[in-house]
């Protein structure tokens, strides 16, 4: 299975450029999945559900979410209908919406997704790493799944490391988003399992994580409230990564970083 992976879509910059090159990008990996982080895309805070019906169109077949899930509330009701668009699954019992699925890929084959987020330096949700491990235990990677990709949306790298150590050789891949700086520590962990510690954003970097440069670096200056940010809208990078899984064990043969327009140096996978 081939698994196109990308990061936090941050603004109008970001969404531009993933609603622009999906497609391509897609046709050209020739990807079977595609996994995408839309939490800061509407405005750099939250995700509007005309927004994901677009991500959706573009081709994504699912979205995942993190700490500005809620930022945008008519995005609730939204994640009811669309079981494609998931939130962090450790979300206390009760919370609208789901944190995993499994998706249908071409060839009579199913992937699970599943979106957590981490403890250290952020909210302080359920444990992540058991919420993650009920889901894994409810699927047989390799038989009753041919894929399993885990969005680990935290701060901490220590945090992101120990997932991809915790459950490496029982998923496809292990990918941090949040930081939105992509790491270069692409990898195939030693049971098999594709990691990096965070895939970056799909956003304008010129700016800080996406953000106007001026009002955020005067929040660091002057320490006083309301500094506004605003998303930076200048020419969007896509950031994120490649995979190859073997379809007889769900574990991954080939992983490569993608970084597409914008200010970053290029990396598009050869298929």
């Amino acid at each position: 299975m081939r698994i196109l992976f990308l990061g936090d879509v941050v603004g109008r910059s970001g969404r531009d450029a993933l609603t622009a090159q999906l497609p391509g990008l897609r046709a050209a990996l020739r990807a079977d999945l595609v996994v995408v982080n839309g939490e800061n895309a509407s405005h750099g805070f939250g995700l509007a559900p005309d927004m994901a019906r677009a991500f959706l169109a573009a081709g994504a077949d699912v979205i995942t979410l993190g700490n500005h899930a809620w930022d945008r509330k008519e995005i609730i009701p939204f994640l009811e209908q669309e079981p494609r668009v998931i939130r962090p699954v450790n979300f206390p019992p009760g919370t609208p919406g789901r944190g995993a699925v499994v998706v249908d890929v071409p060839g009579n084959r199913r992937a699970l997704v599943v979106n957590v987020m981490g403890r250290l330096f952020m909210d302080a949700l359920d444990d992540p790493f058991r919420a993650v491990q009920a889901e894994l235990q409810r699927h047989r990677l390799g038989q009753t799944i041919q894929a399993a990709v885990i969005d680990v949306h935290a701060e901490a790298t220590s945090e992101k490391y120990a997932f991809g150590h915790s459950f490496d050789g029982l998923a496809s891949l292990v990918v941090g988003t949040h930081t939105h700086t992509p790491t270069a520590d692409h990898q195939i962990l030693a049971g098999g399992t594709a990691y990096q510690t965070d895939a970056g954003m799909c956003g304008d970097y010129d700016s800080v994580i996406g953000m106007q440069k001026g009002g955020a670096a005067l929040r660091f200056w002057r320490k006083m409230p309301g500094e506004k940010l605003a998303p930076a809208e200048g020419a969007a990078t896509l950031c994120g990564l490649f995979v190859e899984t073997d379809d007889a064990t769900g574990l991954a043969r080939r992983v490569e970083p993608v970084r597409l327009g914008g200010r970053l140096s290029q990396a598009m996978p050869a298929v």
